[in-house]
């Protein structure tokens, strides 16, 4: 805690030192405020100052500088308070974590605490919740239990995507970069009227390219891994036929052929933290085969129609993809028994796929708002969502050529209906109070069979077994929010949210599906908002407190490498959050955001298998064999600091030009990858920065030098922990040029 006392000491001191340079140089500029951010958190458009929440928004310049590399959603990870993003299926599967909450789990049926909206719509598969990032007019983290309005698995937060919607006017964007690794990365938009003030139409494309840049020492190929190629695209209509009815359309799609996560075998250290010595990133040693293809459609339409002083709004969603994924698991090449092998010892191979051929989601929300500029301000609604997945998982035989020596299907059919109210009231002008309810309805329906087992496990057939859990949960808030001065405002808030049964049937090495029961949440937070200096300072603190009961955990690998759900008794989280923006003078800005978060599991008799790699579990022996208790131990992927910064400075020159320059950068404390506590299986700490230097022309066309990670931190990102001490690490330096033309 002196750390922080004396981190958050430092930054006030610099933050006085720069308003006083500013206040001495700039003496004769006019005032310039910064303007308020508009966040959708409570589905209508208000003022970020009067949420009483926790919210981060990204937008404009520092969303377009993040993800200037061409990475996937990952970009966003340690960028705001609390929130941290990992995948261990590279850039299709990504996996949130909110004040410490989400899921390890890779199986492609995993449900996620943290839910993610693209344009109101829920993107329930986790290979959905990876669509790029685009053409947005902004990202808003909302971090807490969201049951009320945005319902089932939301009892970490949300992560909302808004796209740029199309404008009367004709405008529009090109931005083309070219950078290491033959890198290619293209982002467009043209908007305009197709019917003057009645239709308008938005066309958004993206298209990526990157070389396979990493070297294959087992087979002597050079470039042999390591490339992508990912296309998206978005068209949109606004239709406005009368001024009390406004239309929304939304089509969707993406297409990526690339490069599966590089599983790298003994780069972690036995017996200590940390990558080997001698680790390279632009080489590996394999003999499996890599691939991954995932193929994404969509459509979404929102209408909303005026009924007198009330909206009525219909939001419709539906989505499908197709995917295929399969890596070399075990890292390396051959196994001690079949000579030669490496790097290291590999015990056995391990070659595996994962893939989606047939899956749909349909949403359907409708909801009443009353007016906003009332004492009372409330909405109510109903929610249905179904989904259908088919999964299909196989394993290889390495040593064979990698022929196929496994498979299983899963199938899955989900509904959930829901009814949901909530309202505000402003009992003095400057006080009010919110609450919201919400019921919800979730069915399962699942079905496993295994078609052919590993030979190496001398099983057979299986199934089919079925699963059915179901379940009827009520969510919902209450908050106070307190205006003490027109630049001040305080707010408290009770939450409860929940994440519906799971089910997990990774039946290649296993003869059992497990299902973990509903986990609920009970959140308390409170905080401060502050607008000071004339609107040229903002500052959000939060503090939280939340008590989960029944906590989904996913238990990976182990010596047995088998996967399997189960339910903690209770999981305690607290901690702060804090987020500055300040403006000092009209050409800088300065931002950074600050969290601390703390983790337990208690669950005394909860206990799990320990690795099956070579590693030191540090939690004491449980009373079965082979198994560890992990009472006590903070929660997997969940750093307890993360810091985030940004500068930005604009020189004005000559005949209308400017000079930008910005850095950013990103911090996260020491994570541990499995619900044990092990030596070799965690990362210390992730230090990423990046710089942008832009030279505007008046004609609105510039020119910008980029550097992504520029300090080339090395870090592992995650494990696998059955075999050897396989991990796999996080995006290397990279450099970029890019031209942009507005119009």
């Amino acid at each position: 805690m002196k750390y922080s006392i004396q981190f958050c000491a430092l930054v006030v001191f610099a933050t006085l030192s720069i308003s006083l340079i500013a206040a001495a140089n700039e003496e004769a500029e006019e005032v310039v405020k910064m303007e308020e951010v508009v966040v959708t958190a409570r589905k209508r458009e208000q003022r970020s100052f009067e949420v009483p929440l926790s919210v981060s928004s990204i937008q404009g310049e520092k969303s377009n500088t993040l993800r200037s590399s061409g990475m996937d959603v990952r970009f966003l990870s340690n960028r705001t308070p609390s929130l941290q993003i990992e995948s261990s299926f590279g850039r299709i599967f990504p996996r949130f974590y909110i004040r410490g909450l989400g899921n390890t789990d890779f199986d492609l049926n995993a449900s996620q605490p943290v839910s993610a909206l693209y344009d109101g719509v829920v993107l329930e598969n986790a290979l959905l919740k990876g669509f790029p990032a685009f053409d947005l007019d902004r990202i808003e983290v909302l971090r807490g239990p969201q049951g009320t309005l945005f319902g089932r698995n939301t009892p970490a937060g949300t992560v909302k995507f808004e796209s740029a919607r199309p404008t009367p006017t004709l405008d529009g964007y090109g931005r083309l970069s070219y950078g290491r690794f033959n890198s290619s990365n293209f982002e467009g938009a043209v908007s305009g009227s197709l019917v003057p003030s009645v239709l308008s139409a938005r066309l958004s494309v993206l298209a990526q390219w990157r070389d396979d840049w990493v070297d294959n020492e087992h087979t002597g190929e050079e470039g042999a891994l390591g490339g992508h190629r990912d296309l998206a695209g978005r068209f949109q209509l606004l239709w406005t036929p009368m001024p009390e009815l406004e239309a929304w359309l939304k089509l969707h799609t993406r297409d990526l052929n690339g490069t599966a996560r590089l599983f790298r075998a003994n780069i972690l250290r036995q017996g200590a933290e940390g990558l080997i010595p001698d680790f390279a990133r632009d080489r590996i040693a394999h003999d499996g085969q890599n691939e991954q293809t995932l193929r994404t459609r969509g459509l979404a339409v929102e209408v909303r129609y005026d009924i007198g002083d009330f909206q009525l709004v219909s939001l419709t969603g539906a989505d499908q993809l197709t995917n295929f994924s399969r890596g070399d698991i075990d890292g390396g090449y051959g196994a001690v028994f079949s000579p030669p092998s490496g790097p290291g010892e590999i015990p056995f191979p391990s070659e595996t796929a994962s893939g989606i051929p047939a899956h749909h989601q349909f949403s359907q929300e409708i909801r009443l708002m009353s007016p906003a500029a009332q004492r009372l301000v409330y909405q109510f609604g109903v929610y249905y969502f179904r989904e259908f997945v088919e999964m299909e998982d196989f394993n290889y035989d390495t040593l064979a050529g990698g022929t196929l020596d496994g498979k299983v299907r899963q199938e899955q059919e989900a509904t959930a209906r829901a009814v949901f109210a909530a309202l505000t009231f402003q009992c003095l002008d400057d006080l009010e109070l919110g609450a919201g309810i919400r019921l919800s309805d979730d069915v399962k329906h699942y079905t496993a069979w295994r078609e052919t087992a590993p030979a190496v496990t001398g099983a057979g057939p299986l199934g089919p077994i079925h699963e059915n859990p179901q379940d009827r949960v009520w969510s919902g808030d209450v908050s106070l929010r307190y205006q003490a001065a027109p630049s001040v405002q305080t707010y408290l808030r009770a939450a409860r949210g929940f994440r519906a049964p799971s089910i997990q049937g990774r039946l290649l090495f296993g003869d059992v599906v497990t299902v973990a029961d509903t986990e609920t949440i009970l959140s308390f937070e409170g905080g401060t908002k502050l607008r000071l200096w004339e609107q040229r300072l903002h500052l959000n603190l939060a503090a939280f407190h939340y008590f989960m009961q029944d906590q989904q955990l996913t238990a990976v690998g182990g010596a047995a490498n088998f996967n399997r759900l189960v339910n903690a008794d209770s999981t305690i989280g607290r901690g702060i959050e804090a987020e500055l923006t300040f403006l000092p003078i009209t050409t800088l800005e300065i931002a950074a955001g600050l969290s601390y978060n703390q983790t337990r599991i208690d669950d005394p008799n909860l206990a799990i298998q320990g690795c099956g790699a070579p590693c030191i579990v540090l939690d004491p022996r449980a009373a079965a064999q082979g198994t560890f208790s992990i009472d006590g131990n903070s929660l997997p992927q969940a750093p307890g600091w993360i810091a985030d910064a940004s500068l930005r400075y604009m020189l004005p020159l000559p005949g209308g030009a400017r000079l930008m320059a910005s850095t950013d950068w990103a911090y996260r404390s020491r994570v541990r990858f499995f619900l044990y506590e092990s030596v070799e299986f965690a990362d210390d700490w992730l230090l990423e920065g990046g710089v942008r230097l832009a030279y505007l022309f008046p004609n609105d066309i510039e020119v910008a030098l980029i550097g992504r990670n520029i300090l080339n931190d090395t870090s592992p990102t995650g494990g696998i922990d059955f075999n050897n001490l396989t991990g796999y690490v996080n995006e290397p330096r990279f450099w970029s040029m890019e031209l942009v033309r507005r119009f």
